[in-house]
């Protein structure tokens, strides 16, 4: 297991890199979370027998903060930052498990023509760039303030989103919410603005390319999605356990219900 940190155009990058010679598989977190959220795949002994790697998002965890905060808290900027991890690491056709923003950045850069082997998405929506595709797939209330897109959170509002995003059993790991807390507020800020404003990759239509097994796997409680809206994807790659909903799990089944969904990560990863 190695900690370390790599220079990148989008800032110097912390990473998790478990090492050896198995398949590589790329885990990356959600907004305003780290490498750490994934500390149970890491240990999962179902797992041990893959490169597991995990890098902070810029302006996230260990990672310093953009030096070019428009063009990097962005799904495209994301993407290309994961993507100088992987040059760095010379990691070609990972697979990939996305979680939440992490999965809107996979699905960005696979859409732009990176190689990886399998991808799969828990807590993401895979939306067209519209208003109403984000509403057909988002539980928003209009009437209540939106966190993950808010600059900067009183101590109360930390604790409430690490709570909702990645608590278990209503307790919040005292290091991650030092991690919302630590994250720099312009990346919610400017990535929601931007996914709103100056558009990103059709995520519907790279599901519907995939020429690589696709997954999903959400929490049957997750409070941010309209479940029924990922019955509306056109995925001719879905695993064949299609759509899995985890019950007991909110936005975060791999932290929430870890024996349950490592077991099934496991299992679609050996299937690559």
């Amino acid at each position: 297991m190695t900690q370390t940190k790599i220079d990148t155009p989008f800032g110097t990058l912390a990473l998790r890199d478990s090492g050896g010679g198995g398949k590589p598989l790329l885990l990356i977190h959600g907004n305003s979370a780290c490498k750490e959220v994934f500390d149970g795949q890491f240990a999962a002994p179902e797992l041990s027998g893959y490169r597991l790697i995990a890098p902070d998002l810029p302006g996230h965890g260990a990672s310093t903060d953009a030096p070019h905060p428009e063009s990097t808290y962005t799904f495209a900027g994301y993407a290309a930052a994961i993507e100088a991890v992987l040059k760095a690491l010379e990691v070609t056709t990972p697979a990939v498990f996305g979680w939440s923003l992490g999965g809107h950045a996979a699905l960005e850069m696979i859409g732009r023509g990176t190689p990886v082997a399998g991808l799969m998405i828990s807590g993401t929506p895979p939306v067209a760039p519209s208003v109403d595709s984000f509403m057909s797939a988002f539980n928003i209330d209009p009437e209540a303030e939106n966190l993950t897109a808010k600059r900067d959170f009183s101590d109360a509002e930390a604790t409430g989103y690490a709570l909702h995003t990645g608590g278990v059993n209503g307790q919040v790991d005292p290091h991650l919410l030092a991690m919302v807390k630590r994250t720099d507020g312009r990346a919610r800020e400017i990535m929601f603005n931007a996914a709103l404003t100056q558009g990103f990759i059709d995520e519907r239509s790279v599901v519907e390319g995939l020429s690589v097994p696709f997954a999903v796997v959400n929490g049957a409680d997750d409070p941010f999605l309209q479940a029924p809206y990922f019955d509306t994807l056109t995925a001719p790659t879905l695993w064949a356990r299609g759509i899995v909903r985890v019950e007991g799990a909110g936005h975060a089944p791999f932290r929430q219900t870890p024996a349950v969904f490592n077991a099934l990560l496991a299992e679609f990863v050996a299937s690559l």
